[in-house]
């Protein structure tokens, strides 16, 4: 078992306070970068800078700040990419999201006031310009858009004839379509859109090359792309691509940019309870069953089966699927005894939704939010590409992109005059 370290002066008083690092670093006017030493102990903060994390843990209370832009969160699930983006300063005005059971967990964790919009199907906002007017203006888009088998069949035989087969045809009838009619329409200044590391690959890259073309090429962005392991922040093999596009082709964003946590990478131990109710140990029928079908397809030559962890491993992928039977992650309860299934709550510990003092609530049965956590997005993950986009969004009381090389200088600034 990893020796755990003690805490710094700023890891205390920053969660005392309630902050997430991303606030505590505004809060004391510092870069992501040196609140992330701060919080290992490297470098201490200024004098000035614990009196004030000490005044607000005294208080436990959050700073109030003019929102720095406003974003939309489409195909929400339970709201993973919109906490990456509150905590720099971002509004969420527009919410889509059809699951009705996914909408719930979402409005139970955000407060939303009379400006937020929240949407079910987004293509009833698709339809047309008059449809696409009704959503608020923005300048982020956010979307975890499922991939659809893309239409492009047929795209030799239109380019023989010659006629055109922009986005409007080669993605017509998938919700990518709807994210790029929005785009088009609202024109943000950003947008971040997240899919399985799949998604790369599909149709021989076909599909990828496809949505490449129409953000880029028809749209006018410039994107960047990476595939980004959930591994340095959760005990989880978790692989999703991200893309990420700026209207203003001058924006240096770069994914190198993300700050990665250093030292050991966690282990399940990190996000196991500590006792779990009996109800989550796989009954006798069930266990048997998994432990023959293992067998079966070892006999085959084949990896299927379930996977047994204990408290020093890192799970596989937790999908959708979770509920039918647990087999991708079940939890080693010792010699003799059956394994066990995560609980919800270590699921939501395990995607990162309770990291710090950041609770979760759950207001679903666990089917649902095995389903909910299987297909949403690691937040911290989130939370470091949107670190690594902020320097490139509005900054606060204007609307200019400040390079990263500048925010300091700004900062030490408005020290000084205020």
């Amino acid at each position: 078992m990893t020796q755990q370290t003690e805490k710094s002066e700023f890891a205390r008083l920053r969660e005392q306070a309630g902050l997430t690092l991303e606030e505590a670093a505004r809060v004391i006017k510092v870069s992501p970068r040196s609140a992330y030493r701060h919080e290992n102990g490297e470098c201490s903060p200024s004098p000035l800078a614990i009196a004030m994390l000490q005044l607000m843990a005294r208080n436990h209370r959050r700073p109030e700040a003019p929102a720095r832009f406003r974003f939309i969160d489409l195909f929400a699930g339970i709201g993973g990419l919109r906490i990456g983006f509150e905590n720099i300063g971002g509004k969420c005005v527009f919410t889509s999201e059809w699951d009705k059971y996914a909408s719930e967990t979402y409005r139970k964790n955000f407060q939303e006031d009379e400006e937020h919009v929240f949407a079910g199907d987004i293509r009833e906002y698709t339809k047309d310009e008059e449809s696409l007017a009704k959503i608020p203006a923005h300048d982020v888009l956010l979307g975890g858009f499922p991939c659809q088998p893309f239409s492009i069949a047929g795209v030799s035989k239109k380019n023989a004839l010659g006629r055109p087969h922009g986005f409007l045809d080669a993605t017509q009838g998938t919700l990518f379509f709807d994210v790029a009619q929005i785009i088009k329409y609202h024109q943000p200044k950003a947008f971040l859109l997240e899919n399985v590391k799949n998604l790369q690959r599909h149709d021989k890259g076909r599909t990828f090359a496809t949505i490449m073309n129409v953000l880029e090429n028809e749209l006018g962005y410039k994107v960047e792309t990476r595939v980004v392991s959930a591994r340095p922040w959760v005990p989880q093999g978790r692989d999703r691509v991200f893309l990420v596009g700026f209207r203003d082709r001058s924006a240096q964003f770069s994914f190198d940019d993300m700050i990665i946590p250093n030292g050991p990478e966690p282990t399940l131990g990190s996000i196991l309870l500590p006792q779990v109710e009996t109800k989550y140990t796989l009954t006798p029928k069930l266990w048997d069953y998994l432990q023959d079908y293992k067998k079966k397809h070892e006999a085959k030559g084949n990896g299927f089966g379930f996977g047994l962890f204990g408290p020093g491993d890192v799970a596989r992928t937790l999908s959708a699927r979770y509920y039918k039977d647990g087999s991708e992650i079940l939890i080693d309860q010792g010699k003799g005894k059956r394994p066990r299934r995560l609980t919800p709550k270590e699921c939501a510990r395990l995607m990162g939704f309770e990291r710090g003092n950041r609770t979760w609530e759950i207001p679903v049965s666990d089917t649902q939010a095995y389903k909910q956590f299987g297909n949403a997005v690691v937040v911290p993950v989130v939370e470091a590409v949107a670190e690594a986009m902020s320097p490139w969004l509005p900054q606060p009381h204007h609307g200019e992109i400040i390079p990263l090389s500048q925010v300091s200088n700004v900062e030490s600034k408005s020290v000084a005059n205020g």
